[in-house]
């Protein structure tokens, strides 16, 4: 009986993860539940498992579920048909035609995580931002993800990101510096990455931010494509 029981319970478990990762919106626990037909204090349960292996992360102000830092750090792991493989040639382009600091970051338990960086062609803007964490709210990429997700209230600056396809961090991260960002959408159309060009704000100003962010965007629409994401009618992808 307890074997059946263990089982039916990592049974359980795994249609949970399987519904987070593949979800369009990332669920809260309630509404997991009612998906899966579990009660309420079962699937908490089930969830918390998740979580402390890291399968799972709660984000946002109302604890929303999305894929934990062990299924991102597998996604970025080198070999064939990983995120960062696949994101490279838009990393190179973005880097050859804006001469900026480009990133390829995804979300974190309490940040945006950096996975992927090329350098700027500039000697002033130099930073290596890969393995760094930063807060959603101030960064570009993290304003991403709350605009297409994370964050269940969209402030003035988040309506925005969502209507033009792409978010933008003028001396917040740090004064001097600027950035844009495109959400990367994934197979089930959550945004599961986010494409970023960096640079000095007096470089980046915001004439040359606007001409910018087009190639930023059909760099993100390609990368959600090779990712195999197919519906384009949310924002970048």
């Amino acid at each position: 009986m307890a074997e059946a029981t263990g089982t039916q319970a990592i049974d359980r478990a795994a249609q949970l993860l399987v519904r987070v990762v593949e979800s369009t919106r990332p669920p809260s626990v309630g509404e997991l539940a009612e998906r899966a037909g579990l009660p309420k204090s079962t699937t908490s349960r089930l969830v918390a498992a998740l979580e402390r292996q890291g399968l799972v992360q709660r984000l946002g102000d109302r604890g929303r579920l999305r894929p934990g830092p062990v299924l991102l750090r597998f996604a970025s792991r080198d070999g064939a048909g990983t995120l960062v493989e696949l994101a490279e040639p838009s990393l190179r382009r973005l880097a050859e035609a804006s001469g900026e600091t480009i990133n390829l970051a995804v979300p974190g338990p309490d940040g945006v995580e950096h996975l992927a960086q090329e350098d700027t062609a500039h000697l002033v803007g130099v930073t290596d931002w890969v393995g760094r964490r930063v807060p959603f709210e101030l960064a570009a990429n993290g304003k991403c993800f709350l605009a297409f997700g994370l964050s269940d209230e969209l402030t003035p600056d988040l309506s925005l990101a969502r209507a033009r396809g792409y978010a933008t961090s003028i001396d917040e991260l740090e004064v001097g510096l600027s950035a844009l960002a495109a959400p990367v959408f994934g197979p089930g159309g959550a945004a599961v990455a986010a494409l970023s060009i960096s640079g000095p704000t007096a470089r980046l100003t915001s004439d040359r931010i606007a001409a910018l962010a087009p190639l930023l965007i059909e760099e993100a629409t390609g990368l959600a494509e090779r990712l195999g994401h197919r519906d384009h009618t949310r924002g970048a992808a």
